[in-house]
């Protein structure tokens, strides 16, 4: 792989091209100001996704709406994000830095007045899938550009940073949410979040340079409908899973998402052959990527199964409230945060199988700890068990998203990124159904068969986490087939 590519800046008066050899020329470490205000801004926009959570009850009872429903500011946030993603890759190539920072945040900031100003549910929605929008193009510009700035024997460090954005973040949404629900209106979970977020967009835009050069080329409509079509399916039939007021079947939908996303992948594979597809396969004939890949699939999948089944359990069968069950979610999420950095640093000096394999170890053994769960298991276990989950967590993401997106040619950066958080979104609709079916499903067949309430919801939780443990060893499997250490050339600074 070359060096890390050039990076084009322009000062008010005139334009001038930087290499990143040039700017590691003038200092110690090479400059890494547009990454800041890009972390800074896709912690906000990805903090949204999980935000809601904590509100369901109460905007079930403020706009008379049925839990299903309520569930929908969370489903259409990552439905919206499944949809948008995969065009992010063709779309980060034919614009500037700058040009998909301010339309993210500004579509971001719009949906986020929107739903604070919202006076009726419909209302509400709409502003959580403008949202949506703007983060779905948050996230792939933030990957593609750390690719493209950041030289090898670097990445572990700095994608360390990055993973206190796209991990804690949602992981701090429920925590937030419970905070703020406890002292004030559903409304302050937006109205504290669009000062913030249009401040960074401000600020950001003054510090952002553009890097890299944007390329010509028209957009294959028809592979954009197929995605949208395709990868919408897949995720709204995940979602019905369980639902009987479901309008259809839930495996009608994943069924036909998955035929549609067969031909989505047909076409992209004919359009290689002129190099214009929407999003580039390509990516895919990369072992370490494609490892890399469904090794996050089912680690996000028990991450996400996880969010949803905790605060039921908390609020649901242990009685805290939102603030208390928000408290004891922090905890986690700063594990996560302040891993991130240490574990890309190690990363960068012993490669990847020192950290993933016992990061693995960890998440399964979390997982094995929440199946013993019952009405009077102590809450210091509960949060022991949530920290050593997201410390592993943190553990594997780091050097997964490295090594994936480090094992693709410097072109296919943006559509490799865009790769990772479709799957990303798909694996979290996939964890969140499998956790409420096995649920409701486990605990319904308790209830006929005559068992206590109070022993059918628990026997539930139980077994919903179970199988998040079973899935999860899938985790160490994959570890194993990921290479041993950073791509070579990462050791040549240390």
């Amino acid at each position: 792989m070359s060096d890390a590519p050039a990076i084009t800046q322009t000062p008010p008066t005139n334009e001038h091209t930087v290499t990143q050899t040039e700017i590691a020329a003038d200092t110690d470490k090479p400059d890494y100001a547009v990454l800041t205000w890009l972390v800074g801004a896709t912690f906000v926009v990805i903090l949204n996704e999980t935000i809601m959570m904590n509100a369901i009850p109460r905007l079930m009872s403020e706009f008379e709406v049925s839990a299903r429903a309520a569930q929908w500011l969370s489903t259409s946030f990552m439905l919206t994000m499944a949809v948008v993603i995969p065009v992010t890759g063709w779309f980060l190539q034919r614009v500037t830095t700058r040009q998909a920072y301010l339309l993210a945040m500004v579509t971001f900031c719009t949906g986020t007045t929107v739903a604070a100003l919202a006076p009726v549910f419909s209302v509400l929605l709409v502003g959580r899938i403008v949202q949506a929008m703007g983060t779905a193009v948050m996230m792939p510009l933030l990957m593609t550009t750390l690719m493209e700035v950041v030289p090898e024997w670097d990445r572990g460090r700095i994608m360390g940073r990055v993973v206190m954005a796209i991990s804690v973040a949602p992981a701090l949404g429920p925590a937030v949410s419970g905070v703020i629900l406890q002292f004030a209106s559903w409304r302050w979970m937006f109205g504290l979040v669009l000062p913030l977020a249009a401040g960074i967009a401000i600020a950001g835009l003054r510090k952002i340079i553009n890097v890299g050069e944007p390329t010509a080329g028209s957009i294959n409509v028809p592979s954009v409908i197929l995605a949208a079509l395709g990868f919408g399916s897949l995720v709204y039939g995940l979602s019905l899973i369980g639902d009987v007021h479901a309008p259809a079947p839930a495996g009608w939908f994943i069924g036909g998402g998955a035929l549609v996303i067969a031909l989505f992948v047909v076409v992209q594979l004919w359009l290689q052959r002129s190099d214009s597809p929407l999003l580039d396969l390509r990516t895919l004939t990369h072992r370490t990527f494609t490892v890399g890949t469904v090794l996050m699939v089912v680690a996000f999948a028990g991450f996400m199964g996880s969010m949803i089944l905790l605060p039921i359990y908390l609020q649901g069968l242990r009685g805290l409230t939102s603030l208390q069950t928000g408290l004891l979610m922090i905890p986690g999420g700063l594990a996560m945060g302040l891993s991130g950095p240490r574990v890309g640093r190690l990363f960068d000096r012993f490669g990847s199988r020192p950290l993933v394999l016992p990061g693995s170890l960890a998440v399964v053994a979390a997982l094995a700890t929440l199946t013993q769960i019952s009405q009077s298991t102590s809450i210091w276990v509960i949060l022991a068990a949530h920290v050593t989950f997201m410390a592993g967590l943190a553990a594997i993401f780091t050097p997964v998203f490295t090594l994936s997106l480090g094992a693709v040619p410097e072109h296919l950066y943006s559509h490799a990124s865009s790769l990772l958080g479709s799957t990303q979104q798909v694996a979290g609709a996939i964890g969140t159904a499998m956790s409420v079916t096995i649920l409701s499903s486990h605990t319904a067949s308790l209830l006929r068969s005559g068992a206590t309430a109070e022993h059918a919801a628990i026997s539930g939780m139980q077994w919903a986490f179970g199988a998040s443990a079973v899935v999860s060893i899938g985790i160490i499997a994959l570890a194993l087939m990921l290479p041993a250490r950073a791509p070579e050339g990462a050791m040549a600074h240390h």
